[in-house]
């Protein structure tokens, strides 16, 4: 089994619905994002490069890659960034983690980690999201978890459930029958960086 995601290129407009329920059901602290929603176009987010009428614009929605072969889990000396061998998801142990940032350097995707130097700060005064979410420590890497407490249940992640134009699909890439699998068989696609050598488990339909 290995869990990933297709994201449809065509169809995601940019509105951050994602990234936002990912913040609500994960608790995320202030100034901290696990799923970024870049602009494949210009300098700047919303703009497009190229002039008038000749111009391209997409959005690229990123976070952990949740690689095949991550090259996090390779450098972390405490087993504390691992890999699940039941459903290949990309995991963390905040009580073993150390706070060295091995992990953030040898990610060749900028910006999926966040490493809290203090006690996480909210955006209000009070815990929210989902009761089974694994608390924030302070002095610990953390990312996106794939909402592995939704997993446990036996549910799909908060961000697939909430996008408005199902631009994104969640499943077990190794069985051929589901749905994600099928559309990255059938659809022309992209990975991030696959020079890397780190085979995401994340697939951008074109």
């Amino acid at each position: 089994m290995r869990y990933g995601f297709a994201i449809d290129t065509k169809r995601c407009v940019g509105c951050h619905t994602c990234a936002v329920q990912c913040r609500y059901e994960n608790n995320i602290p202030k100034e901290t994002w696990w799923n970024r929603i870049m602009t494949d176009g210009g300098d700047h987010m919303d703009l497009a490069s190229g002039q008038f009428p000749n111009v391209t614009m997409s959005y690229l929605p990123v976070a952990c890659q949740h690689c095949d072969n991550p090259s996090c889990v390779k450098v972390c000396p405490v087993g504390a960034t691992y890999k699940d061998e039941e459903t290949g998801v990309v995991r963390q142990d905040y009580d073993k983690c150390i706070g060295c940032r091995m992990c953030m350097a040898a990610c060749p995707y900028t910006g999926v980690r966040s490493f809290n130097w203090d006690e996480p700060k909210y955006m209000i005064a009070a815990e929210f999201g989902d009761a089974d979410a694994v608390p924030h420590q302070k002095h610990v890497v953390e990312k996106c978890t794939m909402c592995w407490h939704r997993l446990a249940r036996g549910e799909e992640p908060a961000c697939i459930e909430v996008c408005p134009e199902r631009a994104r699909f969640w499943g077990d890439l190794d069985d051929p029958n589901s749905e994600v699998a099928q559309l990255v068989a059938s659809r022309e696609h992209k990975q991030l960086l696959p020079e890397q050598g780190t085979n995401p488990s994340v697939y951008y339909l074109l």
